[in-house]
């Protein structure tokens, strides 16, 4: 009990969104295929790493997860224990890398997330997956990312995908996605100048016509103001989208995520509330 408590002491205390790699090695282990290293686009942030469950069966839902870390940090290898997770729940999980800055700026990151998904769409049946059940989810930036690719139709479109129709759904833990002015002189240089931001915000590009988004987020959440959550889910259903939120106590910013481990997992329901989410989307009985 003690060492748990110290674990979800150093989770809770990361000040990163990306250093969760000491909870790879209590995710347990075996019963899945894991394919890792493949190039969805150029260079050695390109790549990523597919999680399949034994079932797999071409009819298997098939989720993507982008990591967090301020798109500034964060590794695929970090987050094993997620598609672990997410695979031992009896979906294809595809973990990729992304640019971060100072390598690139906005929009880089949200082009190779399409790359990534569009990579997916491609080959998802290669895994056992089906292409027409695909999903999003991301973490912190990540939840930025999945978001945004699910509700500006720029960055799929630009892969020939349409987030309407391509998407089944996207879920994001702790996102930001309504978020100026900003007050970190990183953030400022990574979203560019300040006439432009606007249009770097995912709540602004609401149209009514997203797929569905599972939206979660920690009332005590100090790196995330929660009330991106609200905003995007107020915006959404203005515009007659649907949105479906739920917001955890208790947590913080990264014990949100670090609750899909298996050992912290009995923290909250993060896990099984996101797969529900996709369980139900994609048309699967509970």
């Amino acid at each position: 009990m003690a060492r748990l408590g110290a674990l979800v002491a150093a989770v809770g205390g990361l000040t990163g969104c990306s250093a969760f790699g000491t909870l790879n090695a209590l995710e347990p282990k075996g019963g899945l295929t894991i394919s890792r290293d493949i190039a969805y686009a150029p260079g050695p942030r390109g790549m990523l790493d597919v999680y399949s469950p034994k079932s797999a069966n071409g009819h298997t839902p098939v989720v993507v997860f982008f990591y967090g870390g301020g798109w500034d940090s964060g590794n695929r290898i970090d987050y094993a224990f997620a598609g672990e997770a997410l695979a031992r729940k009896g979906l294809v999980a595809i973990v990729p890398d992304y640019r971060l800055y100072p390598e690139v700026r906005w929009p880089s990151f949200l082009q190779d997330s399409a790359k990534a998904v569009s990579w997916a769409k491609a080959h998802a049946a290669d895994y056992g997956g089906d292409p027409g059940q695909l999903f999003l989810m991301g973490h912190s930036a990540g939840a930025y990312n999945a978001v945004t690719l699910a509700v500006d139709r720029r960055w799929l479109e630009a892969e020939g995908l349409d987030p309407g129709r391509d998407l089944r759904g996207a879920i994001g833990l702790a996102g930001p996605y309504d978020f100026l002015p900003l007050r970190s002189d990183e953030l400022k240089i990574i979203f560019g100048p300040e006439a432009n931001r606007p249009d770097t915000q995912p709540i602004n590009h609401v149209d009514g016509h997203n797929p569905p988004l599972f939206l979660a987020t920690d009332s005590a959440d100090k790196v995330v103001d929660p009330g991106n959550t609200p905003r995007l889910a107020a915006r959404v259903h203005a515009a007659g989208g649907l949105v479906d939120t739920k917001v955890y106590q208790g947590l913080s910013h990264q014990l949100l995520m670090g609750a899909i481990a298996a050992p912290l997992r009995f923290l909250a329901p993060v896990l099984a509330d996101s797969v529900a989410f996709i369980r139900v989307h994609a048309g699967e009985t509970q």
